[in-house]
């Protein structure tokens, strides 16, 4: 799969129906940052809204994938194995991404517990246990932000209440309580609040 071919298809398309990057966005419920990720083949669009965006687009997911129009014969051919070619590389990925942020997230923790443990008992001056301190807490904060950005694209939140299976946006991943990977939010589908447990594939 060439994800800058599959990016200048979309942009291609996108500009045949006659939509801005933004109003494409909104349609899909994403931000317009990543419409033009996915243009510059930065990115691909994710497989939950696959769908979507080919009927907005007037295409069929084989060639959104190909990067490219095909004929009515072929259309059909490989469809079904290109799908789950790309499901599972998605969720391949994700899997590799929510591992990522465990290693980061421990290896932060201990850091950080191992300094404010010199800080607190170590016979050094002031000024060097504050600074150890700082440099101790400092990568956690800079990191979580990142960690959330994983929280919020690997995989899906699963809506106890209707079953629903989304990618929530980040401001209500960052905002929500949580336990672990489960958070307390409010489903897009059925709108009612509940905890949502992470997934990575739609089938779990």
């Amino acid at each position: 799969m060439d994800q800058i071919k599959t990016g200048k298809f979309i942009a291609e398309n996108r500009k045949k129906v006659g939509f801005t990057q933004m109003q494409l966005a909104e349609k899909l419920n994403v931000s317009d940052r990543a419409v033009s990720k996915w243009e510059n083949g930065k990115s691909m669009p994710d497989s939950s809204i696959m769908l979507d965006l080919c009927c907005l687009l007037q295409i069929s997911v084989t060639e959104l994938l190909k990067g490219e129009k095909i004929s009515m014969e072929k259309r059909d051919e490989n469809l079904e194995q290109t799908l789950l070619e790309t499901i599972k590389q998605k969720e391949d990925a994700d899997k590799r991404l929510l591992t990522i942020e465990i290693v980061i997230g421990v290896t932060l923790v201990l850091i950080m517990f191992a300094l404010c443990m010199v800080a607190a008992y170590a016979p050094i001056e002031e000024w060097l246990r504050i600074t150890l301190i700082v440099i101790a807490i400092a990568p956690l904060i800079i990191a979580t932000p990142f960690m959330i950005k994983i929280e919020q694209t690997a995989g899906y939140y699963h809506c106890e209440k209707c079953g629903h299976k989304y990618i929530p946006k980040y401001k209500s991943v960052f905002m929500a309580m949580h336990m672990g990977r489960t958070r307390y939010m409010k489903c897009p589908k059925c709108g009612k609040i509940s905890w949502q447990k992470k997934v990575v594939s739609k089938e779990d």
